[in-house]
């Protein structure tokens, strides 16, 4: 079993990286240089008690990120939520960050505020490495001028507006990116057709075999998977590109499947919600009241 490691604050942290302490015991921002990029982590994984907001600039060489010709190149930001266990790795040797820098804010400083409560919404949060955020020169700009409040902020004598003012940047920071990634999901409109044709053939395939009564219904993840996406990031797709959530395209597909199967075979309401990957008939009975406004047997009796 591979070494965890629990960095539970932003001291060990820095501590871990050969930094001065923080400033704040509960923020800081990092400026990459070449010591901090290429710091070597070692084989093992870590678990951070804290957030992180990663933006890398300069790239040289060729960034396997999924791209295409619509992205920007000027930078790039992930992000990786507090609880998260990840395997940090060293860059190839072709590919060269030379500026950036990493925001890390612990769970603590917004766990009173509202941004505590919120921060499960900003989804990016869970998405995949390949998932980055790529932004344009005036992108990285905003940003910039927000993560220069929050150190101007944690530099000066802390008073009783501080954490409300770092907070409120944070947040901002945040609102950003999520406009930054809804104007990516719509310069991708191309890349992300493909990406649902691809998720319907994933619908198709997966109801046209013996996987519903092998593995039961299928899941988000499970499509996820199989697309080589984050769940969060398809989510997001679908709901951009269509206006409805994943787990409702797998639910229509389903529903459309028990309907042809209801009026168009003798096998009983049990029999079609088996073969449909339900482990109880009631698992289908819900799912199609939900949707139908009757039962299944009250659909087969009404056609």
């Amino acid at each position: 079993m591979e070494d965890i490691i629990r960095l539970k604050s932003i001291s060990e942290a820095h501590k871990l990286l050969g930094l001065p302490k923080p400033k704040h015991p509960l923020v800081s921002v990092v400026e990459l240089n070449d010591r901090i990029i290429n710091f070597d982590y070692g084989e093992a994984k870590f678990l951070f008690d804290f957030h992180q907001v990663n933006l890398k600039r300069g790239f040289s060489g060729t960034m396997m990120y999924g791209r295409n010709s619509y992205d920007f190149d000027d930078g790039s930001l992930t992000f990786i939520k507090a609880g998260q266990v990840i395997k940090m790795e060293k860059l190839p040797k072709e590919v060269k960050e030379t500026s950036g820098w990493t925001l890390l804010f612990h769970s603590d400083l917004i766990r009173k505020a509202e941004l505590g409560k919120s921060i499960e919404n900003y989804s990016f949060f869970e998405y995949d490495i390949n998932e980055a955020l790529h932004l344009s020169e005036r992108e990285i700009d905003s940003l910039n001028m927000l993560v220069e409040k929050i150190q101007e902020e944690y530099n000066q004598n802390i008073d009783k507006h501080s954490q409300e003012l770092i907070i409120a940047n944070i947040e901002m920071l945040l609102k950003y990116s999520k406009r930054f990634y809804d104007r990516q999901f719509f310069t991708r409109t191309n890349l992300n057709k493909d990406i649902l044709l691809e998720f319907n053939k994933v619908l198709k395939s997966y109801y046209n075999s013996e996987n519903p009564i092998q593995n039961g219904v299928l899941t988000v993840k499970m499509c996820a998977k199989q697309l080589n996406l984050s769940v969060n990031y398809l989510g997001d797709l679908l709901k951009t590109e269509t206006g409805r959530s994943a787990k409702d395209h797998i639910n229509d597909y389903v529903i459309e499947k028990a309907k042809t199967k209801l009026l168009g075979s003798n096998e009983s309401v049990r029999e079609v919600a088996y073969g449909l990957g339900f482990e109880y008939p009631q698992g289908l009975n819900k799912l199609f009241k939900a949707k139908v406004g009757m039962s299944p047997s009250q659909y087969r009796n009404m056609n």
